[in-house]
């Protein structure tokens, strides 16, 4: 056992796979009753030792299904604590990795074994700081029109990952960490939200490095798209004012939720409904957090003097799937995008695949590949000297006959070498475990955590150089070059 001071109280940890786990540690007080859809509040002091031996709740959620949602968790609206694995509990200032989970801002937590951070601390002597925050209309609904107190609620997730960097600047050093080296990372949603978290001028100063995975700077909502979203909620609730909101059940919030997020749909539905593709209940734009769309803030230089890694997977829209896709069905959803002459291009670069290949092709580069190189490349233009580098990831899941291939979420459990844990050979497959894929990858986001470099040439407009990370890994110059090119000029 270990006793640490925190700026609230103090807080013991316990010895867990040779790292010293300090968990459920509150970051924020309660956003509960008067307070829920408000900003977070400082948390009252405590003076008494507080047993940080077990993961605190996650957000209020319901499962989505799929691979990795589809289990019910332990869930409240008391959520706002974080996670640190730590080596030792001393004054040696190590460098600290902040991961934000995914899970489309609606599902998801911190505990997740995925997560572990032990091997982090074991091969690289790093601090892993994991968090929750608020989720779905909790943390995104936006209710701004019920007073200058509700300023953020379209926010109030992102603003909750801001407020535990914060607790983390003031307290990690008494966990073995250096405020001064910490690196942001995520995946999917929390991809998305390291990207804006890049172009949010209130997370400016706050960490030096970012990961975003799978998730670049696209993904959040116009002003007007929140309060269409925040209508459709407020009718189908059949609550007008702050105090109804304030006694509303949580289980009713989340049914109403879902059915709002089931009505709007996603992908050219919501096209159709917000004039962006996303989904409802993300980060909405126009506020103090959000002020503009992410990549125009990083266009203009925000956030330019961060060293970024990023990339994406081969295959990651086969994990939700389109059901049964025919030539006219993959025709409409190019056409939804404005990308038929897109889809022209990948007809021949891949000669001969299916309709349901060539949809997995066109929806993974237009979500997740393509913004990921704008990503980089709107940082270049805004600031040669800004330090980037691009992944790819390829290795293929043998699972359900190989039909998921490089899917979303299974870069995971490779960058944090932790294919042991939990239900990754469900995702991996049969066969033995691809143990020198995670070594490779593992030591490259501990490399870039550590010394903010990976260990490959940067990122450039010339040659474009991409680490394709595989059975054999290999540094590729403008992978399926002339697929990305097929975007330029496409929103």
């Amino acid at each position: 056992m270990a006793i640490v001071e925190t700026t609230y109280g103090p807080v013991e940890g316990r010895a867990k796979d040779g790292t010293l786990l300090f968990a459920g540690v509150p970051y924020a007080a309660p956003p509960t009753g008067d307070f829920r859809f408000k900003a977070a509040r400082p948390h009252e002091p405590w003076h008494e030792v507080r047993p940080a031996t077990r993961f605190g709740a996650a957000a209020p959620q319901t499962p989505t299904g799929g691979l990795t949602s589809a289990a019910e968790v332990r869930w409240s609206e008391d959520c706002l604590t974080l996670n640190i694995a730590t080596p030792a509990a001393d004054d040696h200032r190590r460098p600290v990795l902040f991961w934000i989970h995914g899970g489309g801002y609606r599902t998801g937590q911190g505990a997740i074994p995925w997560y572990s951070g032990a091997r982090f601390a074991a091969h690289g002597d790093i601090v892993v700081v994991s968090i929750n925050y608020r989720l779905g209309a909790f943390g995104f609904l936006d209710l701004t029109h019920l007073g200058p107190e509700y300023a953020t609620s379209g926010v109030n997730g992102l603003l909750d990952q801001i407020t535990a960097l914060r607790w983390v600047r003031d307290n990690i050093e008494r966990f073995g960490g250096d405020p001064a080296k910490v690196t942001i990372a995520g995946e999917s949603a929390g991809g998305f939200a390291v990207s804006t978290l890049l172009a949010s001028p209130e997370a400016q100063g706050l960490f030096r490095a970012a990961i975003p995975q799978s998730g670049a700077a696209q993904h959040t909502l116009p002003k007007k798209a929140g309060e269409i979203c925040a209508e459709q909620f407020l009718t189908t609730l059949g609550c007008r004012t702050a105090s109804e909101l304030a006694a509303v059940t949580a289980e009713s919030i989340l049914e109403v939720q879902n059915t709002v997020a089931n009505a709007i749909g996603d992908g050219p539905r919501t096209l159709a409904t917000f004039g962006v593709p996303v989904s409802a209940f993300y980060p909405v734009e126009g506020n103090a957090v959000v002020p503009k769309r992410p990549l125009d803030a990083i266009a203009e230089g925000l956030g330019s003097g961060v060293a970024v890694m990023t990339g994406s997977n081969h295959d990651e829209t086969t994990l939700w799937g389109y059901g049964e896709v025919d030539e006219d069905k993959l025709a409409r959803h190019a056409a939804a995008y404005g990308a038929a002459d897109v889809l022209d291009v990948y007809r021949r670069t891949r000669h001969g695949a299916s309709p349901e290949a060539l949809m997995v092709a066109m929806t993974t580069d237009h979500m997740f590949r393509i913004p990921a190189i704008r990503l980089v490349e709107a940082r270049l233009a805004a600031d040669a000297r800004s330090r980037n580098w691009m992944y790819l990831f390829n290795w293929k899941s043998r699972a359900f006959e190989g039909r998921l291939g490089a899917t979303h979420a299974l870069e995971i459990p490779f960058a944090f070498d932790n294919l042991d844990k939990p239900g990754v050979s469900i995702f991996l497959g049969p066969g033995e475990k691809p143990q020198h894929v995670a070594q490779t990858m593992h030591k490259a986001w501990t490399a870039f955590v550590r010394d903010g470099h990976p260990g490959w040439s940067a990122y450039d407009t010339d040659d474009r150089l991409t680490m394709c990370f595989d059975d054999t890994s290999e540094l590729v110059a403008d992978p399926d070059g002339e697929e990305r090119q097929a975007w330029e000029g496409l929103r």
